[in-house]
């Protein structure tokens, strides 16, 4: 399972809606060869009659929401169009690079793997297979189905759920251009068949061989949970959150006994307890919401596992009580994280939990023995700077894989005996380590003398560091961490001199939950002068230089970003932002836009609370903007976008051309002024928030090099790559 990731970092969540009749059958065949199974593989051989297709997959952008801005956006396309028309020959050669680098450190250690029984589940080009244990390979392989062969366009394959017979599978489709999903049920027969399609599904879980835990999300939100019977083709309703700041979903325990039901809020937890014995039975309050508490429970001999942020100190902290009397009152710490400490996750066997954490950028294991309530503490390499888990390890297994990375590392995949309490590196992949890559970790002194972590990757080579371009990564929000996965550009950008800086500004999590805590409602300052702090530490010790320094950040990382473009503008010379979120006050104002009551966790309530307004005010990036010479901003954004609404982004982007506009005037006495700055908004017809689809993340991003004709100097013949690849390094989440 994964505690930490899955159910206590507050990720951005997807759209769905609502249930059909499940006694719509739709038949199928899969007669195409594996080899094949990259062309128009599981083709379906009867239409999908009385199908239960998405609603409003083709309409995701309500035309009432931009009538009043259909010029400037019209114009605002065509602006973008005329500046990417001028570097078309370098977004060819950007993209052919591109290319030749996720093609040699493509990995396959995100693709969807479920191992059940004897068999194996896997994703592959858009198709699901089923291989028997040890005969993975072509003649073996068995295809199931194919999101070609559905009546959605530009569906991806994310959650594959099989019954405990291998009798049905249930696969979540997301669309590539909205949030919207669906699940997909297959009747595993000799020619497996597609039984229904339930629109608008955001979790499930199997509880037993024919039934179906789901829930269904409804303009963002998540509120009711379903219970289907195909033995009897028929649902019901089993739970429905009433309050609006909470999020639902599901979790089946790894000894597969109770399914879980989480409702959860920012800072705040409830679940209810399904046994999967007895499925029809009404839930069980494991324990009621206490204001400030966050918990997830697994199960383990007659016994619950809870790790929760419940006493004293402030952490997480692994706990146990009987079933049977599974209150706070009961509760029994076996294991705490230590402070400042980021627990990145959790995994749970069958006599052992193996606790993913992070302390000072240093990553390590605390093995967790159920049996003895000792812990084994194992220190990882150090130029490690994120995990990636193996999806659904085995309950029972005695080892537990996982993957090590960084931002210019490919995954090297590593497993940790749990008998012998050794771990051991896989080198079948021979990846190798970045030899020629500096890591180093600083530390900057914040306004009030916290000290801010800083991640910095370059190369050794002659050219001084004061005079390679600089590209900032910072976050700063929901108490999640600022991605450090592995990414091709960024390797990419280093070998062609670039310094990569991460900034782990507070508001994240990178420091335990004491850091989100000290950036986020009234003190969301905090996150803004930490950054400012590191951008000036990184220019003091000779990393680059303002004027070839660009900062760059997506969605809520765009309220420190944007902050910073007002207060500091002198500190960079570029900004790149995808999908940002700009407008904080107004957007918290509006009790009817989907997340308002849900984000007030994080930003405050200025409905009802006259300080909170005022000091959202004071920070606001759409509310500070004001006559002065800015850096030249890139933005991008999709018109299918939920939670960054487009009218917003063209408010704020009008209000910042006018500011230039005046600024520019004002100082037209001094012929020798500083250049104009590019201000430019793309704007994406395709994918949704923050999640560009293949093609589209290369044609489109390869055309965004046009802003750098203004930024890069004379001499810089090398900061046009910066601002392309800042537009594609990091934007996916």
């Amino acid at each position: 399972m994964h505690f930490g990731r899955k159910y206590f970092l507050c990720v951005l969540k997807s759209s769905v809606g609502h249930f059909n009749n499940c006694s719509n059958f739709f038949s199928s065949q899969v007669l195409r060869p594996f080899h094949q199974r990259q062309l128009q593989v599981c083709r379906f051989s009867k239409c999908f009659r009385n199908t239960c297709v998405v609603p409003g997959s083709h309409q995701s952008v309500q035309s009432w929401r931009f009538f009043s801005y259909k010029d400037l956006l019209k114009s605002e396309k065509a602006n973008w169009r005329a500046c990417s028309s001028n570097y078309t020959d370098l977004t060819e050669r950007i993209k052919r690079q591109l290319e030749a680098h996720y093609e040699k450190y493509s990995s396959s250690s995100h693709s969807l793997v479920i191992k059940l029984g004897e068999y194996v589940y896997f994703e592959e080009n858009g198709c699901i297979f089923r291989s028997k244990l040890g005969e993975v390979d072509e003649k073996n392989s068995e295809a199931l189905l194919s999101t070609e062969a559905l009546p959605f366009h530009d569906s991806l394959i994310h959650r594959i759920r099989i019954s405990p017979d291998h009798k049905y599978m249930a696969t979540g489709i997301k669309s590539a251009n909205s949030e919207e999903c669906a699940c997909v049920i297959v009747k595993l027969n000799v020619l497996p068949k597609v039984e229904c399609i339930i629109p608008n599904v955001y979790s499930f879980e199997w509880a037993t061989h024919e039934i179906l835990f789901y829930t269904i999300q409804k303009n963002l939100q998540c509120h009711d949970v379903y219970l289907s019977d195909f033995s009897k083709k028929c649902s019901r309703l089993v739970y429905k959150e009433q309050d609006a700041r909470y999020f639902v979903d599901l979790y089946l325990t790894k000894d597969k006994h109770f399914l879980t039901i989480n409702s959860n809020s920012k800072s705040t937890s409830e679940v209810w307890l399904v046994d999967c014995f007895h499925p029809f039975k009404s839930p069980i309050l494991v324990q009621q919401r206490t204001e400030g508490v966050v918990y997830h429970v697994e199960h383990r001999n007659n016994e619950l596992f809870v790790l929760t942020t419940y006493g004293d100190p402030m952490g997480y902290k692994l706990m146990k009580a009987p079933v049977g009397s599974c209150g706070m009152e009961n509760w029994l710490s076996i294991y705490t994280v230590k402070e400042k400490t980021k627990l990145v996750d959790l995994e749970m066997f069958k006599d052992h939990c193996v606790a993913f954490l992070k302390f000072c950028g240093q990553l390590y294991l605390d093995i967790i023995s159920l049996v003895s309530n000792s812990v084994h503490r194992i220190k990882l390499p150090a130029w490690a700077c994120s995990f990636e888990l193996e999806p659904h390890p085995e309950y029972t297994t005695s080892t537990c894989c996982f993957w090590l990375l960084s931002p210019v590392q490919p995954p090297v995949c590593f497993a940790y005996s749990l008998v012998e309490n050794k771990i051991v590196e896989h080198t079948a992949q021979e990846v190798p380590i970045t030899v020629n890559c500096h890591t180093i970790r600083l530390e900057a002194k914040s306004k009030d003398e916290t000290w801010v972590p800083i991640t910095v990757f370059h190369t050794a080579n002659s050219i001084e560091l004061c005079r390679r371009p600089l590209l900032i990564h910072v976050y700063g929000a929901y108490g999640i961490d600022l991605n450090m996965s592995f990414k091709a550009e960024n390797l990419m950008l280093i070998n062609d001199g670039w310094i990569l800086a991460f900034c782990h500004v507070r508001g994240g999590g990178e420091l335990g939950l004491s850091w989100h805590k000290d950036g986020c409602l009234k003190k969301k300052h905090n996150g803004i002068q930490d950054l400012q702090a590191c951008i000036r530490l990184l220019h003091d010790l000779g990393y680059s230089e303002p004027s070839h320094t660009a900062l760059m950040s997506l969605s809520a990382g765009g309220v420190l970003a944007g902050a910073l473009y007002n207060n500091d503008p002198h500190l960079i010379r570029a900004m790149v932002l995808q999908a940002p979120f700009l407008d904080v006050l107004n957007t918290m104002l509006d009790p009817h836009l989907p997340l308002t009551i849900e984000e007030q966790e994080e930003w405050g309530d200025p409905l009802t609370d006259e300080t909170c307004k005022k000091y959202i005010k004071g920070y606001c990036p759409y509310q500070n903007i004001r006559p002065q010479n800015y850096p030249s901003l890139l933005i991008t954004v999709s018109e299918n976008d939920q939670r960054v609404p487009l009218a917003g982004l063209l408010r704020y982007i009008c209000k910042l051309r006018k500011a230039v506009q005046d600024h520019a005037q004002s100082s037209s006495q001094n012929e020798k002024g500083p250049q104009a700055p590019n201000i430019i908004l793309d704007v994406r017809s395709g994918s949704s928030h923050c999640a560009p689809s293949w093609e589209e993340s290369f044609n489109q991003d390869g055309a965004s090099v046009s802003l750098m004709s203004k930024v890069s100097g004379e001499g810089s013949k090398n900061f046009p790559l910066l601002l392309y690849t800042a537009h594609t390094v990091g934007l996916t989440s």
